[in-house]
């Protein structure tokens, strides 16, 4: 039954993707980022859903009389030469076969996030996207939470399987970082019911990640809690809330979470931290061989290890984490490109920041950049745990980043110059609302 109504609902759409491109976005970035096809159990689970919502938004695009123009934005710039860099890392590969795959992968990740950066340079089209993120994988965030509720805390919450949330600890970083764009839409939502909604699916999904038992995703809300109070100016309202909400969601979980956690202080005695810290030696070494292009995607396998590897592990092989996911692939010049573009981000947010100071009609943009930085620091911070170097997820952020930065570039400049407004950006519909607020 789940497929027949995936499968209608996915190919009723088609038609108006064909109609608005911005739609196939929407739905691309749905597909891609939450896989609901993998909550399926027979034919749907293995169709290409991304890729046909992917040619339909291509073909949709070619046939649409739209304006359309890359914003090549620093971000865009520096993503654009870390995908080059890959190409040419890819030619000296350890393992070829597998190295050109994944590149592929890569390239297919890379271009719904041009497409994106194409086609959604409007507030609507921004708020739509983010609306989307928000929903597809806050559902899993209320579902998580609502089982963690019904167990006790006992049940482990894990993703859809065979896709990038698959684990226990991917899932939590997923809706750590979905939980900033909730707090915006909630922000920006005028209806109070909707407004409600979004407060409880916050609560749940915080519920969730707790529920996951991934200590990774313990210290990415760490930090994102911690980064959000420093841009806070209204820290001692935050404080009292933090205070009142942590003992109370900490009273959920029972004894064996909290056994689970403590293992964060004792990490050299824990296998699993063990077999990370050997995916990474293993970069290092590796790196320290091949800096320059590092030995290619794919390269984290057993004989690899057993060539540059001086401490093996003893367990799985991964990278276990974005940054030396991406020093074994790519080498250290590959590294500082992927550092670069991330550092890129942060400073296209503070620009936002800084361009709609004085102007009350864009705090939702300020805003916006402001909560996509927190969600990019819980990117960081778990990735770092993580091998998720080439998830959607981050680089979507990014284009949000990039494509609000547009439109406040657009706006900025037609009232500085008493002209009209940008299509899509009617200033006279927004609230006004001093920015920074929390």
């Amino acid at each position: 039954m789940r497929d027949i109504a995936l499968t209608v609902v996915i190919l009723g759409l088609l038609p108006f993707v064909l109609r608005r491109p911005h739609w196939g976005v929407l739905l691309w970035a749905c597909i891609g980022i939450a896989s609901p096809h993998r909550l399926t159990f027979g034919f749907a689970n293995d169709l290409p859903w991304a890729a046909i919502a992917g040619a339909t938004t291509l073909i949709a695009i070619l046939l649409c009389r739209e304006p359309k123009r890359l914003p090549l934005a620093a971000p865009v710039v520096a993503l654009l030469l870390f995908l080059g860099w890959t190409t040419v890392t890819s030619m000296f590969s350890v393992f070829p076969g597998d190295a050109w795959d994944a590149w592929q992968d890569l390239l297919k990740t890379q271009l719904f996030v041009l497409v994106t950066l194409l086609m959604m340079q409007t507030r609507e089209r921004i708020k739509a996207l983010v609306w989307v993120i928000a929903l597809a994988l806050g559902f899993y965030g209320v579902k998580g939470g609502l089982y963690t509720l019904a167990q006790g805390g006992g049940g482990m919450v894990v993703g859809p399987q065979n896709s990038y949330i698959e684990g226990n600890t991917e899932i939590a970083l997923a809706l750590t970082m979905t939980i900033p764009l909730m707090y915006w839409l909630k922000r920006n939502t005028e209806g109070r019911w909707i407004r409600r909604a979004l407060v409880a699916g916050m609560l749940l999904t915080t519920i969730a990640i707790l529920g996951s038992y991934s200590r990774g995703g313990l210290v990415a809300i760490a930090a994102m809690t911690a980064f959000f109070w420093l841009q806070s100016r209204t820290k001692i309202g935050v404080t009292v809330f933090l205070v009142l909400l942590v003992p109370a969601l900490l009273a959920i979980m029972p004894g064996g979470w909290f056994d689970r956690m403590r293992t964060i202080q004792t990490y050299n005695k824990d296998e699993s931290a063990r077999g990370r810290i050997a995916a990474w030696n293993f970069a290092k070494d590796l790196a320290a061989d091949r800096p320059m292009v590092g030995g290619g995607f794919r390269v984290f396998q057993p004989e690899a290890y057993f060539r540059w590897a001086k401490q093996r592990p003893t367990e799985m092989f991964d990278a276990h984490s974005i940054w030396f996911e991406v020093l074994g692939n790519h080498g250290y010049f590959g590294l500082g490109l992927f550092v670069l573009m991330w550092g890129l981000c942060w400073r296209t947010a503070i620009r936002i920041r800084r361009l709609t100071e004085g102007h009350t009609e864009l705090w939702w943009a300020a805003d916006l950049a402001r909560l996509t930085l927190v969600s990019l620091i819980g990117y960081w911070v778990g990735g770092s745990f993580l091998g998720l170097a080439y998830w959607d997820f981050p680089y979507v952020l990014m284009a949000l980043l990039v494509l609000t930065l547009t439109v406040v570039s657009k706006q900025v400049a037609a009232t500085s110059t008493g002209g009209a407004a940008p299509v899509g950006v009617p200033i006279a519909a927004l609230r006004s609302r001093p920015q920074g607020q929390s």
